[in-house]
């Protein structure tokens, strides 16, 4: 009975993280209290991404990649608003420093992982370069075009966006995002298929066994509780997050960081079993999937929402961001291109991304 409570838990702790929610909705927490209700907004995060999981699943190519990415745009998307309207315009650069750091976590945290994982286990790790590489192009044309052009523009003062600018980011990474699911999933597919060391396509999991029409509507019905539970606790904390990070003298990107690393836990731990199983492909479009979710469906719906938030939405990244931005462009080119890598190359990225973390805490 313990082992069956332990190994559904996925199904416990949406329900549980709602009686929470009712409980502690419009009442002041405790620091016991609070620590409890972060813990059920963690643990309805990962329960979110795994029923999304079994949805996408089920669903099959290409509308079961937007499934899990929707799914996780939206905890995203939820953490930033609320987060957003109760900080007023001390918080204008969340939406921003939230998206770069997902893109920073994944292009080298994730991504370097995968690499180490998978040299360690058999000295290089094997990859599809073309696909990886047009993986990375359209990340690096999304945080481009959304996170630095801002920088630069000169029809607001300020590293902002004009309203039409903004428009046109948002269907410019819409369309983007779209457009490399179709070529990922249907015209394209061989090529973010893992391969074996001499090239050769291992198989694309086609045979495995779906889930149940059942299983998948109750996971259906516990993903739409689990994401509710995550904006309404996130609403709960939200206070205490900010006067933790002002109470500690860290600066505001911090949050945007910790933002990023819970809602991109559940993919670091799949691309690393994945890397595990020789699969390394599997992880590195897990790593390069999420930060082109983390841009295309994040910024059309921050756009979107500004319609209601009031103050500024400061999207440009400053001088210490684009140089970590190119540096990671500029290595993850020179890592893709060979189709193949070691442990340096692993550890050059995790390098990076130490480096991003670092400077995100002492700028």
């Amino acid at each position: 009975m313990i082992r069956a409570l332990t190994t559904r838990w996925t199904s416990f702790v949406p329900l549980l993280a709602a009686l929470a929610l009712v409980a502690a909705w419009g009442r002041s927490l405790p620091t016991a209290g609070v620590i409890v209700v972060a813990l059920f907004l963690a643990g309805s995060v990962l329960a979110a991404v795994h029923h999304a999981e079994v949805v996408a699943h089920r669903v099959g190519k290409p509308f079961g990649s937007l499934v899990l990415a929707v799914a996780v745009t939206v905890i995203e998307v939820a953490l930033i608003v609320t987060l957003m309207i109760s900080g007023g315009e001390k918080s204008a650069t969340l939406a921003r420093d939230t998206v770069f750091a997902a893109v920073m976590i994944t292009c080298n945290g994730i991504f370097g992982l995968a690499l180490l994982v998978g040299a360690l286990r058999r000295r290089i790790a094997v990859f599809n370069a073309e696909g990886t590489g047009a993986a990375l192009a359209t990340v690096a044309t999304l945080a481009t075009l959304s996170l630095v052009l801002p920088t630069f523009t000169s029809s607001v003062p300020g590293p902002e966006f004009s309203p039409a600018q903004l428009a046109f980011a948002a269907v410019a990474s819409l369309a983007l995002y779209g457009l490399f699911v179709m070529v990922q999933t249907v015209r394209h597919r061989d090529d973010f298929l893992p391969v074996e060391g001499d090239g050769v396509v291992t198989g694309d999991g086609a045979h495995d066994a779906r889930p149940s029409v059942r299983a998948t509507l109750a996971s259906l019905g516990l993903l739409l509780v689990a994401l509710v539970g995550v904006v309404g606790l996130a609403k709960v904390v939200s206070p205490t997050i900010e006067s933790a990070v002002a109470n500690a003298g860290l600066p505001p990107a911090a949050v945007g960081v910790a933002i990023a690393l819970l809602v991109l836990l559940p993919e670091t731990l799949a691309a690393v079993r994945a890397a595990r199983r020789d699969q390394v492909q599997i992880s590195l479009n897990l790593a390069l999937g999420s930060a082109m979710a983390s841009i295309g469906l994040t910024i059309p719906a921050i756009a979107v929402a500004t319609i209601w938030l009031q103050g500024p939405l400061v999207l440009g990244l400053g001088a210490t961001q684009m140089v970590l931005l190119a540096l990671t462009v500029v290595v993850g080119v020179l890592t893709v291109v060979p189709g193949r890598a070691t442990l340096l190359q692993g550890g050059v990225h995790l390098a990076l991304f130490s480096a991003f973390v670092f400077l995100a805490v002492s700028p």
